[in-house]
């Protein structure tokens, strides 16, 4: 954890590599980074278990974090990598953890592989990678409110 910016940038990008390889120091690795509103970082790793229905994506646990601070989350990252020798790919989240970002609303900023290959990144709006989002706009309005 971290103070820096609210956009997505390298040092996102950095922190998410930092944390696969100190977790993963051998073998595969990957992490997730994300970015609060008030310019924190979190960092998370995937959880696997025997029954793989029941694995969670590196980026659930920055996720459910930043709620259960009560932070607005502006920008996420999630990297991956094959060997400790391999470069660390970028990978743009999965159905479900747009889902879970759509919480915080379609401004949010994610990392997608850039055409030129999957080590290099560019920032995309959740909104230009969830193009045709299912939900009505302000369906989210009020989630998770406690009075």
């Amino acid at each position: 954890m971290g103070k820096q910016t609210t956009r997505l940038d390298q040092k996102l990008i950095d922190a998410a590599i930092e944390q696969a390889t100190i977790r993963f120091p051998t073998g595969c690795a990957g992490a997730a980074a994300i970015y609060t509103s008030d310019g924190e970082f979190l960092t998370s790793v995937c959880f696997d278990c025997l029954n793989e229905s029941a694995n969670l994506c590196h980026e659930t646990g920055a996720i459910c974090e930043a709620n259960r601070r009560n932070y607005t989350v502006t920008a996420l990252v999630c990297v991956s990598r094959e060997s400790p020798t391999g470069s660390f790919f970028i990978l743009t989240p999965c159905g479900i953890c747009k889902e879970r970002l759509a919480r915080w609303g379609f401004d949010v900023e994610v990392a997608v592989p850039h055409e030129s290959g999957p080590t290099q990144w560019i920032a995309k709006t959740l909104s230009e990678v969830q193009r045709f989002y299912w939900g009505k706009p302000g369906a989210r309005d009020g989630l998770n409110e406690r009075k």
